[in-house]
């Protein structure tokens, strides 16, 4: 079957599997009343490529689902609130079985209701995306506001393509562009709202440039200490600076030239523990955060320029590492099962683990905020992180 015969699909079962998302999304409250007509109208299933890798977030795998040899299982996965893989590697990946890293993907359809909900459009409104991937969510966008009011970039030749050929099929005809997302689009420029489906580490004063004072700009952002990404909702101003609140942890890949390299730190340790500072800490292992908790979150931004893993072992041992993106500097801290303290190591002019320490205890001495108490504005000079009150800041980078 090819990848374009949408004509396959059993269109009445997937009108009822269509009903049934737009409903759990209503229930969930992930989906707006406004936005139902519009998701019933522009079906994801539309959208996908012959083969997906439905991924599991819990387990972090990924499994192989092709329309061509189990049509049912694929629908089912086109229907359900579950990410999609649909590039891995960049295109260089080829086969069935999942490649190395994910570079393009359909998100969970609670993620796209719920940020198309913040974004918060109206009538008239232009709006620019910042990667197409699918098309689907460009699709949503223009059935809602017309496609002469959307404008989707993506820096992927053969994903754009792929979106193109989905949207026409849609019957939808938003501009869509092949170039790098993060120097916006300026031919289309003033934009009410710019919409980035990939995770940033640094918001690109295109989007400002390119937006109207009162402007929305709606972004998953983060550190390189982790590949945590928060929702922010930034309001353009006057000045062209932009400033508001993160909403949640969201989980997007990121940006092709935001991307951490890990070989970059390979040089670090040639031998471990080599000529490290030896110390103790009683912070736990659990205090460092997981996967969606703000303790990590909050730690990227208060050590800056800081990447940060770590490895378990089945016997009860896990190892934290941290790496300076600026020098050489490192420290791994080694958290037995059942030892009330963990054995820290740490190399080079900065003390990573101490920064990391105090950014816990300062967090941890203010109550333990919660993310949505945190907030960023961005400038010509830089990005700053604040708690509260936007005056309060600090610059991350």
């Amino acid at each position: 079957m090819a990848e374009s015969d949408a004509s396959a699909l059993n269109p009445q079962q997937g009108h009822r599997a269509s009903d049934e998302l737009v409903r759990s999304l209503l229930e969930a409250g992930a989906l707006a009343p406004d936005w139902m007509e519009t998701f019933r109208a522009v079906p994801r299933a539309l959208f996908l490529p012959d083969l997906v890798w439905a991924h599991d977030m819990a387990t972090g795998r990924s499994v192989p689902v092709s329309r061509s040899s189990d049509s049912a299982g694929w629908e089912l996965a086109a229907y359900a609130n579950v990410p999609l893989v649909t590039q891995w590697d960049d295109g260089a990946h080829t086969g069935c079985e999942p490649g190395t890293v994910p570079t393009s993907s359909a998100s969970m359809p609670s993620v796209v209701a719920a940020m198309l909900r913040d974004l918060d459009v109206s009538d008239g409104m232009r709006v620019l995306e910042v990667g197409t991937g699918t098309g689907w969510n460009a699709g949503l966008l223009a059935h809602r506001l017309g496609s002469g009011n959307v404008v989707s970039v993506e820096i992927d030749e053969a994903v754009i393509h792929q979106a193109r050929g989905a949207l026409l099929r849609a019957g939808l005809h938003p501009e869509t562009v092949h170039g790098d997302g993060g120097g916006g689009w300026p031919d289309g420029v003033p934009y009410d709202r710019v919409i980035v489906t990939a995770g940033v580490r640094a918001v690109s004063p295109r989007w400002l440039e390119q937006s109207r004072p009162g402007g929305v700009i709606l972004a998953p952002w983060g550190t390189h200490y982790s590949d945590q990404d928060a929702l922010v909702r930034l309001t353009v101003r006057e000045d062209g600076s932009a400033s508001g609140p993160f909403l949640r942890m969201v989980e997007f890949m990121k940006l092709r030239d935001q991307r951490l390299d890990w070989n970059r730190f390979r040089e670090h340790v040639p031998v471990f523990p080599g000529d490290a500072e030896v110390s103790g800490t009683a912070v736990a292992l659990t205090d460092l955060g997981d996967r969606y908790e703000t303790a990590r979150f909050v730690m990227g931004f208060c050590v800056p320029d800081c990447a940060h893993v770590i490895n378990r072992s089945d016997g009860g041992t896990a190892k934290a590492w941290f790496f300076d993106l600026t020098s050489r500097s490192w420290a791994a801290v080694v958290f037995r099962s059942g030892e009330p303290d963990a054995t820290v190591y740490q190399s080079g002019p900065r003390r990573l683990w101490d920064e990391v320490e105090a950014a816990y205890r300062w967090w941890a001495g203010r109550g333990e905020p919660d993310l949505t108490r945190f907030g960023l504005t961005v400038t010509a000079e830089g990005q700053r992180v604040w708690l509260d009150d936007p005056v309060d800041s600090w610059a991350v980078r």
